[in-house]
């Protein structure tokens, strides 16, 4: 479960359950974009995409079963906690308790559970826990004031005064958060410009479910773009010494503008994200 459209939802107060279904689609049409280019790159390039050697691929029939068989736990474990939320068993703090117990009876069956890998966790849910604590103090405290001296409303009025289509208003929007995204963690953003950005989007007569799914396409750019781009320092991490971070960068542009033209794709059709949902 996105962790983003988690704390999308509950900023918000807009349903969880309907924000992991109106995902997707959308993510279905992401993966579609980034196969068919990476094909394309592979097709006309071979040597980016080499075949695999044949020793690696005659596996016996018992082995395939056998690495089939290890994902029966993760999947067990996720299709809890997504099956609680979407069958209306659990809000959100209950299934992150059913993942968590989902987690534990899984390591035990592997015969992983320990104490040294229970402190070890506690401790780093604890240090996320407080990160994220103080960056919601801090981000409230900054809109509480800022709403109090009357900036949500000026921007508000601002916003919806503009002599444009309201749909170009969301596209002003999309440019912010990703000019934000380039400087700033998605949490951050999220706090900061969620309680301003949403009740805007519903006087233009919006879906918040909607724009909620365009903010998480966003901040996916934000995880490859220069200069904060996470994931490029993730991938530089587990690449092979001669990648440097550059060619990286550079590589990491033709998935940006995939994401790009994924995001663009919902924002004319909001269909795309809105009718599973609507199918409740």
């Amino acid at each position: 479960p996105s962790i983003v459209l988690i704390f999308y939802g509950l900023t918000t107060n807009v349903s969880i359950g309907d924000l992991f279904l109106a995902v997707i689609i959308p993510g279905l049409i992401l993966a579609g974009l980034y196969f068919v280019y990476i094909l394309t790159r592979c097709y006309l390039n071979p040597e980016l995409g080499p075949p695999l050697p044949l020793e690696e691929r005659d596996i016996p029939l018992r082995e395939k079963f056998k690495l089939l068989g290890s994902l029966v736990l993760p999947m067990g474990v996720a299709l809890g906690v997504l099956g609680s939320i979407y069958a209306g068993i659990a809000a959100v703090s209950e299934a992150a308790a059913v993942g968590v117990a989902g987690t534990i009876l899984a390591a035990w069956i592997r015969g992983e559970l320990s104490w040294q890998m229970l402190r070890e966790s506690l401790q780093q849910t604890m240090a996320a826990c407080g990160l994220l604590l103080w960056l919601t103090f801090g981000a409230t405290a900054l809109i509480g004031v800022y709403n109090l001296l009357g900036g949500i409303r000026f921007i508000s009025d601002l916003m919806t005064g503009l002599p444009f289509d309201p749909l170009v208003v969301v596209v002003l929007m999309m440019l912010m958060l990703i000019v934000l995204g380039l400087f700033m963690d998605w949490v951050g953003v999220l706090l900061l410009t969620m309680p301003i950005f949403v009740p805007i989007i519903k006087s233009l007569g919006y879906d918040p479910i909607w724009f909620g799914i365009l903010f998480c396409m966003n901040m996916q750019i934000s995880y490859l773009s220069p200069p904060f781009g996470p994931a490029a320092f993730y991938l530089k991490g587990v690449a092979p010494p001669e990648i440097s971070l550059q060619d990286i960068y550079r590589a990491l542009w033709p998935f940006m503008l995939l994401q790009i033209v994924g995001m663009s794709l919902v924002l004319f059709f909001p269909q795309l994200a809105l009718w599973l949902p609507g199918l409740g």
